[in-house]
């Protein structure tokens, strides 16, 4: 895959990160609902390592269902969540993968708290891992 950025809404804030992601999800819980302002949320997991942000960030906390503490990054400026870290996998940075504005991104391999998924969302046709 090479080398990709990711940008928030007014620019300010970017992540560029190296390779493929080692993981390509879409959550349905009702956070990531909130947090999106969509139905769903889509994220590509690299190593950190392979991650490098640019601009100035705010950080907002919470917990997530399962009680691991996560730290969105989002521009101060025009408030988009770029990236985040779950205290769980430390290893790992998630960046949301719309910021990539890029329509050749992979598809997710894997599908999240689909009890809380839109009736309308048909993930039918997609080979992709299911999780209630």
């Amino acid at each position: 895959m090479g080398t990709k950025t990711a940008a928030c809404a007014c620019g300010q804030l970017t992540v560029t990160v190296e390779g493929d992601p080692v993981r390509l999800s879409m959550c349905h819980c009702f956070e990531c609902q909130r947090r999106t302002g969509s139905v769903f949320g889509v994220q590509a997991r690299y190593p950190v390592e392979r991650v490098k942000s640019s601009g100035e960030a705010s950080v907002y906390e919470r917990r997530g269902d399962e009680g691991n503490l996560i730290r969105f990054s989002f521009c101060p400026t025009c408030a988009t969540t770029l990236h985040w870290v779950i205290d769980a996998q430390p290893e790992l940075v998630a960046v949301a993968v719309g910021a990539f504005a890029d329509p050749s991104f992979g598809a997710p391999t894997v599908s999240v708290y689909e009890d809380r998924r839109h009736g309308w969302v048909n993930l039918s046709a997609m080979a992709i891992e299911h999780w209630d």
